[in-house]
């Protein structure tokens, strides 16, 4: 009986583990659609880590040679590139405004966008719906170097519309380019107008995704809407709007290049200290004599303190609400 059972058991492993291993014409369908995002990962985001060796040598061009015989040939500096970011006198400057613009761009992004999206849900007019996604979704698609031709028509000195209005009211003109105390407020403005429309996307198709007889049972027991908002919606979005959150402080340490170097014009040197992050140093580094390999430090570390930043979201989620986390 024992050596039946076993016999028995034997040919179900074969069986399951034949089975596992049997490839079907779904496998291979799902195989040839992956391939070109496959290769364009391997060519894009794969084969250029490479160059990250960059970052840990004092990269010098050969002449008459290319890039690889380059660096291979180039001194080897271990952590002097990072330790020149790192204690260099902007370092401080930059660290401070890149984590505190984009603290403020996502806590206003997501009550902005879900403000928004709790509105619109709320119309009873679908053509008014659609005429409202389109217009604050169009600003998404516009280039900043595009927006920042309409903002130097509002802020210039001269010429401005701005200006214009104040003038008219018998005020003085604002040297808009020369005054930090402004931009941080103007950049802000910026960053909610253009990227609202997208956020608001997301969080109206998480609403729509709602059961509807919530809503209806909510009404009979007399709920008003700010108490469906609160005790209906609010909940139901409450998975997405953490799962952004958890993905926008992943990239805390990263900031809009075109909304900090465009807008700005090309950061004069009056709003150096106030405009100026990570991205837009190391731009000016590459376009600079300065070091490449110190560029490409701190842009390694970029990516290092995000990905332990977004470990870290996930990791302070999986204590408070485990569902909701994404790794």
């Amino acid at each position: 009986m024992k050596r039946i059972f076993n016999k028995s058991k034997e040919n179900n492993h074969f069986k399951l583990k034949t089975k596992i291993k049997k490839w079907t014409m779904d496998d291979t369908e799902l195989t040839i659609l992956a391939i070109p995002s496959f290769i364009w990962y391997l060519l894009f985001a794969y084969l250029p880590m490479f160059g990250i060796i960059i970052a840990f040598k004092n990269y010098k061009i050969s002449p008459g040679h290319g890039f690889v015989y380059s660096l291979f040939k180039s001194n080897w500096v271990g952590f002097d590139n990072f330790k020149y970011f790192i204690f260099s006198n902007a370092f401080t400057m930059l660290l401070r405004n890149t984590i505190l613009y984009n603290i403020v761009f996502i806590i206003l992004g997501v009550i902005v966008a879900v403000g928004f999206a709790m509105m619109i849900s709320n119309l009873h007019s679908k053509f008014a719906s659609k005429a409202y996604q389109t217009i604050m979704f169009f600003p998404y698609f516009m280039s900043w170097v595009v927006v920042a031709y309409f903002v130097y028509a509002v802020l210039s000195p001269e010429k401005g519309y701005l200006n214009g209005i104040i003038t008219l009211l018998g005020g003085e003109k604002i040297m808009w380019y020369q005054e930090p105390k402004y931009w941080p407020f103007i950049l802000t403005f910026m960053r909610i107008w253009k990227g609202m429309g997208y956020g608001m996307v997301i969080y109206l198709a998480s609403i729509t995704g709602i059961d509807y007889s919530l809503y209806e049972a909510a009404i009979i027991d007399g709920a008003s809407k700010w108490q469906q908002a609160k005790f209906i919606t609010l909940p139901c979005l409450k998975p997405i709007i953490v799962m952004m959150l958890i993905l926008d402080t992943g990239k805390i340490f990263y900031s809009d290049f075109g909304l900090f170097y465009q807008i700005p014009a090309h950061i004069p040197q009056s709003l150096y200290s106030t405009v100026s992050t990570f991205d837009t140093y190391i731009y000016n580094a590459i376009q600079t004599q300065a070091s490449i390999g110190r560029a490409a430090a701190a842009s390694f570390f970029q990516s290092i303190a995000c990905c332990i930043t977004i470990l870290l979201a996930n990791w302070l989620v999986s204590k408070i609400d485990n569902e909701n986390t994404i790794i």
